[in-house]
């Protein structure tokens, strides 16, 4: 017996969800939305009404956040309103629902999977002309001897991409192009995994002015995001050294002896698979070659400021992509049918990603309407309160994780948690910052193993199986849950 392919432990996945939605009372809270064009506040659940925009209809609510950061912008999705917690009509998922659910979550995250169709469309531009692979082998000579370097920089600089606007669905780009840069390295393809994803997880798990997890859970909080901001980067210093620490060990553990690689037994695969290409081209990149990459690394370069700086999307990112693979081949001069065909045989390779992630989101939606979501908050929120500040903040620390099996969407999690948890700080002694830091070390810490989150989209890129995977993380992940609990008891007591 095989372990299962990732499609089909997601769907194992959403079954048990599924299940849980027929054991669990629905229930709900009621929501708080800002609207900005008739600058009101409206309450939607057990009864709807419209509500002035004044910090007075807040305090009146029991929310202690303040206005600005709802006019402001900065609070844009819906919160729930604390101590409003009420049963609702059950509202189980049968099979009909359960398989509709990845259909209707392919429907709801089209804009992703379009990007990720896009861009493997773009990569299969790139082959045709040779001029990564000629890439490859010219970075390979350069680093020779230096190998350890590619290890630091890339996990440091795709760390520093997580902790400032939160890259992580846009890391799906970089495994088709450093897979064989690490590969032709003398390392495996774990080792590339390691670095993209372990980087892009650190990073989130200690976000410092990510927008998408601690800013908008500082303002769900009523706090400003600064609060706390030397702890988490303290967190993130000594995270990523202990994370790089683990894998040059590893990597330099396969540098000397392949059959020690957790996918030694893949490795003639990954090499034809990844390699094939690179002996058959010559290790000199030609002027027409180096142009096609700098118009490839722009596409980057344009997407990661546009995202940080423009507020752009994923329309726009798809955009970035669909235009550069149009103009790598006018530069290439490949002919119309050809650039067609590669496209799309391109686009083909990710094709399997572009499902996970649809089916993945499929589980969020089986959780929503099965309208169980908030009663898991609400039971953890009663499970917590009352205990001592120290064992209440690893209590939740440790409820995040297992949350963000549930709801894997940071902005989410925060607006959905946050209203509930942040006052239960006052009440224990300790500051609201610490809830944020709870929120983002558990969810971040899961998210380094979270099937309902981006590794598996990330390892079926590289074809890598995720008993393998956990085989690799989890003497890390232990490491860093220790490292967790160690700064958020320091930041109670001192």
């Amino acid at each position: 017996m095989k372990f299962p392919t990732a499609h089909t432990v997601l769907l194992i996945i959403a079954a048990f969800v599924a299940v849980i939605t027929w054991l669990v009372p629905a229930g709900q809270y009621d929501r708080l939305h800002y609207d900005a064009s008739a600058d009101s506040f409206k309450v939607t659940g057990s009864e709807e009404k419209t509500l002035p925009a004044t910090q007075q209809s807040l305090d009146e609510l029991g929310i202690k956040i303040p206005l600005e950061n709802f006019t402001e912008g900065d609070i844009w999705k819906p919160i729930g309103i604390p101590g409003t917690y009420k049963r609702a009509v059950a509202n189980p998922q049968g099979v009909i629902e359960f398989f509709q659910a990845p259909l209707k979550g392919i429907e709801e995250a089209i804009d992703i999977i379009l990007f990720v169709l896009i861009l493997g469309g773009a990569i299969g531009v790139v082959h045709t002309t040779g001029a990564f692979d000629s890439g490859v082998t010219s970075l390979s000579k350069l680093l020779e001897g230096k190998e350890y370097l590619l290890i630091i920089i890339i996990t440091s600089l795709i760390a520093a991409g997580g902790t400032t606007f939160g890259l992580a669905e846009e890391t799906i780009a970089f495994y088709p192009i450093l897979v064989p840069v690490f590969l032709a390295a003398g390392y495996d393809a774990m080792v590339a995994v390691a670095c993209i994803y372990i980087g892009s997880s650190m990073g989130t798990m200690a976000s410092t002015v990510n927008p998408f997890s601690v800013i908008i859970a500082s303002d769900s909080a009523g706090i400003n995001w600064l609060t706390g901001i030397n702890g988490r980067m303290m967190m993130l210093f000594v995270g990523l050294s202990l994370c790089l620490w683990y894998i040059l060990k590893y990597a330099r553990k396969v540098k000397r002896d392949p059959s020690k690689s957790i996918i030694f037994d893949q490795k003639e695969e990954l090499e034809q698979r990844f390699l094939a290409k690179q002996n058959q081209v010559a290790s000199a990149l030609s002027g027409r070659q180096k142009m096609i990459l700098v118009v490839f690394a722009l596409c980057f370069v344009i997407m990661i400021y546009g995202v940080s700086s423009l507020d752009w999307w994923f329309l726009e990112m798809t955009t970035v992509f669909f235009v550069g693979a149009i103009i790598m081949g006018v530069i290439a001069k490949v002919r119309e049918k050809a650039f067609v065909k590669n496209f799309i045989s391109g686009a083909k390779d990710l094709l399997s990603v572009a499902l996970i992630i649809g089916v993945a989101r499929g589980i969020t939606i089986l959780m929503n309407q099965g309208q169980v979501s908030d009663t898991l908050l609400y039971q953890s929120s009663l499970l917590v309160e009352g205990m001592p500040k120290g064992l209440f903040i690893n209590m939740l620390y440790f409820l995040y994780t297992g949350l963000a099996l549930f709801v894997s969407s940071s902005s989410g999690m925060a607006v959905l948690t946050m209203p509930v948890f942040a006052p239960l700080a006052d009440v224990v002694g300790i500051g609201r910052e610490l809830i944020v830091n709870a929120y983002m070390y558990g969810q971040g810490l899961f998210a380094f193993i979270n099937p309902t989150g981006l590794i598996l989209a990330s390892l079926t890129v590289v074809n890598v199986g995720y008993n393998k995977w956990l085989k690799f993380i989890m003497p890390l992940l232990i490491i860093l849950a220790v490292l967790g609990m160690i700064a958020l008891t320091a930041g109670v007591y001192l």
